[in-house]
């Protein structure tokens, strides 16, 4: 008999199991303000009354507005954009290692610097100015609005050259930031970003990655191109006398007080003088990722949360700057895991100077 009331139970539990969704009430919840018009800088306050778990407020100025909240795009590919970023240069000799262009017929193939080539690419450098030392200097703004091809993004590349250095000197170190590219249309009083240095996606294009890699690298905020390694006949390390090649060198003995527990005997390898690798001259580009300038996502407006479920609050004070028309909504919700009962309470405020 115990048996059975278990096993009805267990059966209970397994057909109504599913349905034991938590359901959560709507919120008893009113906002009210004393005025809709009020002088900007001044507060205005809201009064609550009632029971909700949730309450978050769009105050209906820019990028704070109910209308957007699922999203906000903006069409701009008529309008143009300009292009900017600033650079700085530090050590080496070697003069006109940086130049700037740009493409449109650019097939995406990054795997080897001749794929890049065989693109159409422009150079735009004399456009820019480019750092003169270690100081990062603002390039100016191009404008490119007639460099784009419908349909089509556009790419942009820094070419970087490396003379062969034994005979011209140190190649330079060039250091890129603050790549952006920016719409001419305004949100606000602000030009609307299409491109940042982060989105821009640099890649490291390598001549010789193998043979004679370039010491180039790129980071989320900066492009560094410099040259690639290279073999001078005249290092140490092609001398066969060099003492680290000797076993007999106290660097190598435990016993001794010089020991490098870190140093381990080198193979002498010679200076291959008939190598076309030992210091080339050569190539290395950073390359960006493709840059479409039609539309731009703003992603979605962002409500201010007021109160949240193990808080209390009587009221919201808020203070508009500028003078217009503004629509101000209080998202108000019980929530569970299974359910969300939602109400939105909207007021026109005019606010004046």
């Amino acid at each position: 008999m115990k048996i059975k009331i278990l096993n009805f139970f267990i059966g209970l539990i397994i057909i109504t199991g599913c349905s034991m969704e938590l359901e959560v009430n709507e919120p008893t919840f009113d906002v009210s303000v004393e005025s809709t018009t009020v002088k900007a800088g001044q507060e205005l306050f809201f009064s609550f009354t009632g029971q909700t778990d949730n309450i978050s407020f769009y105050s209906g100025e820019l990028l704070k507005d109910y209308a957007f909240k699922d999203g906000r795009t903006i069409q701009v590919a008529d309008s143009g954009a300009v292009v900017s970023f600033t650079s700085a240069v530090s050590g080496g000799a070697q003069q006109n290692q940086l130049s700037v262009l740009y493409s449109t017929d650019f097939n995406g193939n990054y795997n080897d610097l001749a794929s890049v080539k065989a693109a159409t690419w422009i150079d735009i450098t004399s456009n820019f100015k480019l750092g003169t030392s270690a100081t990062f200097l603002a390039s100016g703004s191009f404008d490119i609005s007639g460099l784009m091809v419908a349909g089509k993004p556009i790419y942009f590349a820094f070419k970087y050259i490396n003379r062969p250095q034994v005979v011209n000197g140190l190649a330079r170190s060039w250091m890129v930031q603050n790549f952006m590219v920016l719409s001419n249309v305004k949100l606000g009083t602000t030009n609307l970003t299409v491109c940042n240095q982060i989105y821009a996606g640099f890649r490291i294009v390598d001549e010789n990655p193998v043979n004679a890699p370039a010491l180039s690298v790129i980071t989320t905020s900066r492009v560094t191109l410099l040259g690639n390694i290279y073999k001078n006949p005249a290092d140490p390390v092609y001398d066969p006398k060099n003492p680290i090649y000797d076993p007999n060198n106290p660097i190598y003995d435990p016993e001794s007080p010089q020991y490098n527990p870190d140093a381990v005997l080198p193979v002498f390898v010679p200076y291959d003088y008939n190598s076309p690798y030992n210091d080339p001259l050569s190539e290395n580009w950073a390359v960006s990722a493709p840059i479409y300038i039609d539309k731009i996502d703003l992603g979605p407006d962002k409500a201010t949360p007021i109160k949240s479920k193990d808080t209390q609050s009587e009221g919201y004070s808020y203070t508009y700057s500028a003078p217009g028309t503004y629509h101000a909504y209080f998202v108000v919700s019980n929530n569970s895991i299974d359910f969300v009962r939602q109400v939105v309470k909207k007021f026109d405020i005019v606010v004046t100077e």
